[in-house]
């Protein structure tokens, strides 16, 4: 499974992105999936997630009510919707999969994941 993501860049705190996750040979609509991040050296941490079937979607506490993560079964892309972004949000995202039905922030769960693409709020 291969991911890439897409839809980082830099905005004002306050402001909103998009990010994209897809994937090149598989549809992942049975997979898993979540967004981490990591900013400097600091390990990944564990921003959203949508459970196997759409049933389960948790966030972190720093970005609930403020992140959105969406599942396009027909395009088999994810998406990160991210308003009112702060400083503290800046950092890599990256997209994660797993076939493990239940998956949680733990990264060593997750064995599929992309390059990353860098989010900056100033």
């Amino acid at each position: 499974v291969q991911l890439v993501e897409s839809g980082g860049g830099s905005v004002q705190t306050g402001g909103s992105l998009r990010l994209s996750c897809a994937s090149k040979n598989y549809r992942l609509t049975t997979y898993c999936l979540g967004w981490f991040r990591r900013d400097s050296g600091d390990e990944r941490e564990g921003v959203a997630l949508i459970g196997v079937g759409d049933g389960r979607r948790e966030y972190a506490n720093s970005v609930k009510g403020r992140f959105t993560i969406i599942r396009d079964s027909t395009k088999g892309t994810l998406d990160l919707q991210m308003n009112t972004l702060k400083p503290e949000d800046t950092g890599t995202y990256y997209c994660a999969a797993t076939k493990w039905v239940g998956c949680s922030f733990q990264e060593r769960e997750y064995n599929h994941w992309g390059q990353g693409t860098q989010v900056t709020v100033s």
